[in-house]
């Protein structure tokens, strides 16, 4: 498995905020946020829950494709 390390950054007032997403040792997926003078927070989600998270994910994306349709 690759080893890799993703990140996002946010949209304008959130420019300088990022968000590294990755697997860890413990085979869990690990999502932090780094907002400039506050301590990163993370989380680590199973397998199962990121499936989840992932699918929430894109039904609110194609909720936004569909309200710009409008």
């Amino acid at each position: 498995m690759a080893n890799v390390k993703t990140v996002f950054y946010g949209t304008e007032n959130t420019e300088d905020h990022e968000l590294t997403c990755f697997m860890n040792i413990n085979k869990e997926i690990y999502i932090g946020i780094d907002m400039i003078n506050i301590p990163e927070s993370f989380i680590t989600l199973d397998k199962p829950t990121a499936i989840k998270l992932a699918k929430v994910l894109r039904s609110e994306i194609n909720k936004i494709s569909t309200d710009e349709q409008l």
